[in-house]
């Protein structure tokens, strides 16, 4: 079990990298750090509505993985 819990681990991290990395990927939408930083400059210049549609489903599923994963090592850790 304890080797199913690292490996578990292991890939929760991942998906934790990975899904900050698609929430920074979304488009600004105005008055937030996104303006701060030159978001609001772009705002024209962002994705297409297709690929928008892409990238939040991604980041939507991944983010259900990783909350499946994270309650699936709560529940192994609570038998053990």
């Amino acid at each position: 079990m304890t080797v199913l819990v690292i490996v578990l681990k292991t890939i929760v991290a991942v998906l934790s990298v990975l899904l900050s990395l698609l929430i920074l990927l979304h488009k600004g939408k105005g008055g937030g750090l996104s303006d701060m930083f030159g978001g609001g400059l772009t705002a024209n210049a962002g994705t297409s509505g297709v690929a928008e549609r892409n990238l939040n489903r991604w980041t939507v599923g991944i983010a259900i993985l990783w909350a499946v994963l994270i309650v699936s090592i709560s529940l192994i850790a609570k038998t053990i």
